[in-house]
């Protein structure tokens, strides 16, 4: 969750939204909120990798599992794209073809990592979150004593947005990006001891810190630059210093995104790797995702096929648009694990049911208030999905 949402997410959030981004944000913890505690009850009973994928099989009906583990992987493999273009800019602030080349490079070489196991994995991205939180502080410091940030620059909720319940709705959609991270805990379940105990501790600790991380960046960035600046910028915090009177700072920001982006690419490529393990064991992908290597336990062919995918949307996809498509497919798969978690029987309940029909309902709102076109080809890739499933089943 401390990845690329922090770095990336406040542009388009400002423009749906203006200072009533921080509204949208609220929104947004809370909706992950509830999701972090569906998430972490379903896990706790079903400690196998797949996430909601398999929640969903078990609780509503093989039709719901396919449906939110096919939202989750189309759209984390968007949210893969959208993470190795962020550190790309970041990394290489030089011509498009220049970052694009180093975004492949990223995504090449963290596959291969994954490919070597998670242990490594973990090792990593402890180095990678403590690096980007560390230069997150440096960043906060920086607007506080650059000497041009203030309220004179909260210029209203009408920023380039419409200002209204609609686009502070829209911003929380947008920002719901950013704190996704906490699905690959649960997808993981069987890598880790004693699931039953350590995930339910885990997705909501998780979820806390990385809440008060984006408050206190999301208020800063919007004293430093405005939120007409926030909106259109390529790189928000790297704008936000600049407006602050602090450019001296800006190659920190460049590194902390960079970094940060990495670490959130290293998770994704974990999570959808297993989340298509699960799903292919099932036969709802190519059998052939379903390898686990011999030596390392990861699914490596799906990793391989994962970097590859990847790899090609890299080159053609806009940083923006995957966003709101992405956020449009994990909302869909937690409305499904929101409402795998209200079937779940007393005694294997650790939060009340409400929790669960204010996360599924929120999570639809959400969906149904980004873009226009986030949502049209959000529906269109749940058709494409479907509609193969069922042409296949009926050929079995």
């Amino acid at each position: 969750m401390i990845g690329a949402g922090v770095f990336a997410a406040f542009g388009p959030a400002a423009r749906a939204a203006g200072t009533g981004l921080l509204i949208g944000l609220l929104i947004a913890a809370v909706i992950a909120y509830c999701n972090a505690t569906a998430s972490a009850q379903l896990a706790a009973v079903y400690p196998t990798s797949g996430g909601t994928y398999v929640y969903g099989r078990e609780r509503l009906g093989h039709w719901w599992g396919f449906t939110a583990g096919w939202g989750f992987v189309v759209g984390k493999t968007a949210s893969c794209a959208a993470m190795a273009l962020t550190f790309a800019t970041y990394a290489v602030p030089g011509p498009w073809w220049a970052q694009r080349a180093v975004a492949v490079v990223g995504v090449v070489g963290l596959a291969a990592l994954n490919y070597r196991g998670v242990t490594k994995t973990a090792a990593l991205t402890r180095v990678l979150v403590a690096t980007s939180l560390t230069a997150l502080a440096v960043v906060v410091v920086g607007i506080a004593v650059g000497g041009r940030a203030g309220a004179a620059n909260l210029d209203g909720w009408s920023a380039l947005g419409t200002g209204d319940a609609y686009g502070v709705l829209q911003s929380g959609g947008l920002l719901f990006f950013a704190f996704a991270g906490y699905a690959r805990i649960a997808t993981m379940g069987e890598e880790v001891r004693d699931p039953q105990r350590t995930i339910p501790r885990a997705i909501p600790i998780a979820l806390f810190v990385t809440v008060g991380v984006y408050l206190v960046v999301g208020v800063a960035a919007l004293l430093a630059a405005g939120p007409h600046r926030l909106a259109t910028a390529v790189a928000p915090l790297t704008t936000a210093v600049d407006a602050a009177g602090a450019g001296v700072l800006a190659p920190v920001v460049r590194i902390g995104g960079a970094l940060a982006a990495l670490g959130a690419l290293l998770a994704l490529i974990a999570g959808v790797g297993r989340t298509s393990l699960a799903m292919a064991r099932h036969r709802d992908l190519p059998g052939w995702l379903a390898a686990v290597h011999p030596r390392h336990r990861v699914p490596h062919h799906a990793e391989i096929a994962l970097a590859v995918v990847v790899s090609l949307l890299v080159a053609t996809v806009d940083l923006r648009g995957v966003i709101g498509f992405s956020s449009f497919g994990v909302l869909i798969y937690y409305a499904i694990a929101n409402a795998s978690a209200f079937t779940q029987p007393a005694e294997q309940r650790r939060w009340p049911r409400w929790l669960n029909l204010l996360g599924a309902v929120g999570c639809l709102i959400l969906a149904a208030t980004l873009p226009w076109q986030s949502v049209v080809a959000g529906v269109v890739m749940f058709a494409v999905g479907l509609t193969g499933r069922w042409a296949l089943l009926r050929r079995r």
